[in-house]
């Protein structure tokens, strides 16, 4: 089912969680005992297995994605994987418009899979989002492998490394690169 997913990424343009990766948001699901995770780019579905397998048993999966069609790859890959409906929330619009809508303090996670170019708004949202001891992930954070070469100056690069910069520099997370997949950036909220 996961290979399905995959191929099916592909097929409309999207480069899914690696294995590796997704087993991290597993592993960081669990440790969290999360039970309310919102994630932003719903793809065809690849992450939000990995998180679900994660989660507690009533956890509740909030996923949004812009793109109505792979919504509907992610609804189908869910029900394959066994996901009962009520397991997952899944919201068709902007991430910025949606996520002031969702209650402060109220999720264990908010897993970031969407444009480096909103990554810091992202992070500020999650904030608001997150209980104490609640994290972000971010994916992408190696910008494929330009973030540790000095002359790459693209507006993808200098976005990701100031938000890291934001990020490691801010008394409210505590942070670590994780690098697996295309790298994680995980910040727990203190």
């Amino acid at each position: 089912m996961l290979r399905t997913a995959r191929s099916l990424a592909r097929e409309v343009g999207l480069d899914a969680v690696t294995p590796g990766a997704g087993a991290a948001l597993r592993l960081l699901a669990a440790a969290g005992n999360a039970r309310a995770v919102v994630e932003i780019g719903t793809g065809t579905g690849v992450s939000g297995v990995w998180l679900l397998r994660g989660m507690r048993a009533d956890g509740v999966l909030t996923t949004i994605d812009l793109e109505i069609e792979h919504q509907r790859i992610a609804r189908r890959i869910f029900v394959e994987a066994g996901v009962p409906s009520g397991r997952t929330r899944i919201i068709t619009g902007r991430a910025l418009d949606v996520l002031p809508r969702l209650a402060d303090g109220a999720y264990d996670l908010v897993f970031v899979d969407a444009e480096a170019t909103g990554f810091a708004a992202y992070v500020d949202a999650a904030l608001r989002l997150l209980r104490p001891g609640g994290m972000v992930v971010l994916n992408g954070i190696l910008a494929n492998g330009r973030i540790s070469d000095p002359a790459a100056r693209d507006a993808e690069t200098v976005t990701v490394r100031e938000t890291v910069k934001m990020i490691r520099e801010s008394e409210h997370w505590t942070t670590a690169l994780l690098p697996v997949g295309h790298g994680l950036l995980v910040a727990v909220k203190c």
